[in-house]
């Protein structure tokens, strides 16, 4: 049995991503992308490499359809994103990634990897894996989700 009061461990794992993020967006910024922001990470992943309707991208992140096009509107004003007829459905346009926007999310990659082993480096390599399966294991598929935008925010 610990001491440890039970409102400590939401606040470390949220202190823990923080530092990991805010570390992620001043690495990203150094390498050219001083724009990008969480939520279009987020937003990012939910246009995928495929592409998406901004409807689909609102599903994904959990936002309205309207929150999804302006969050999309950004990304497009900043060079991540553009918009094309979709093939199938000409009253449909499909959000893809732009060079600039697969850019950012292959430096993203990389600097987490960086971020990891520097934890690996304070805690050691064994810790980090086990840490990583423990959560795993306590949140299953939802360690996944890409709503965390829309549950942050409203």
């Amino acid at each position: 049995m610990t001491d440890t009061p039970g409102y400590e461990l939401p606040f470390l794992l949220f202190g823990g991503f923080r530092t990991l993020i805010d570390r992620l967006h001043a690495e990203l910024a150094r390498q050219g992308h001083p724009d990008i922001r969480p939520s279009y990470g987020f937003a990012m992943q939910a246009v995928g490499v495929q592409g998406a309707t901004a409807s689909e991208i609102g599903r994904r992140l959990g936002v309205s359809k309207q929150a999804a096009g302006k969050t999309v509107e950004r990304l497009e004003a900043l060079g991540y994103v553009e918009r094309a007829d979709d093939p199938a459905d000409a009253r449909r346009k499909i959000v893809r990634l732009t060079a600039h926007g697969v850019d950012v999310l292959r430096k993203s990659a990389e600097i987490f990897d960086e971020l990891r082993a520097d934890w690996a480096r304070t805690v050691g390599a064994e810790r980090i894996a086990a840490l990583e399966n423990d959560l795993r294991a306590v949140v299953g598929p939802a360690a996944y989700r890409l709503d965390a935008a829309g549950w942050f925010s409203g």
